[in-house]
């Protein structure tokens, strides 16, 4: 059984969890998700890997450092302490993990603009040199990568990898790709 912890403080969290079953059914694997409000939920479970989705990063920061949740501050915490266990962040997550903003270190070696891609109407889809199918809404660009890169767009990071940390700038859940997913789950086991 691999245990998923999902922060569920805004954006497509859901289709996320979508295709981590989806995946987790392709690799017949028994999956638990975790759904993850507050600091008290995460140090409750023993979770072997967490999925930072996509938002807005002041919304998410705003909600997740909020003192009925205190999650930001325990996923951070625990991302520091667990290592070698795998995260997948993914838009706003990227930008969490590159900039956390509590005082401690990045949690990838990058810098991150915000909505760097322009605003809503400016998002788009894209095939990524990776050959991975690339959705991008009021997506994040990194400006300097210092981890090895993931993936990029022409030649531009749009995925980074620190160890068993990945942060893409767009959204795997929305393009019925499982790769990352399946990958993710993978390094879980």
């Amino acid at each position: 059984m691999v245990v998923v912890g999902i922060a569920m403080l805004q954006g497509a969290r859901h289709l996320h969890i979508e295709a981590i079953q989806d995946a987790a059914n392709d690799l017949e694997i028994d999956v638990e998700i975790v759904e993850l409000r507050t600091s008290d939920e995460l140090s409750e479970v023993e979770i072997d890997g967490l999925l930072l989705p996509g938002g807005e990063s002041t919304v998410m920061r705003l909600t997740g450092n909020d003192v009925a949740s205190k999650l930001l501050p325990a996923i951070f915490n625990w991302i520091r302490e667990n290592k070698q266990k795998p995260v997948l962040a993914t838009c706003a997550g990227a930008i969490l993990l590159a900039d956390p903003q509590d005082g401690g270190e990045p949690l990838i070696n990058a810098e991150i603009d915000r909505n760097a891609y322009g605003g809503q109407s400016d998002s788009f889809e894209a095939e990524l040199d990776c050959g991975y199918p690339g959705v991008f809404i009021r997506a994040p660009r990194f400006t300097s990568v210092q981890d090895p890169v993931e993936c990029s767009l022409n030649g531009e990071p749009v995925g980074v990898r620190r160890g068993n940390r990945i942060a893409l700038t767009f959204h795997p859940e929305l393009s019925g790709d499982l790769r990352y997913h399946r990958n993710f789950l993978e390094a879980c086991q």
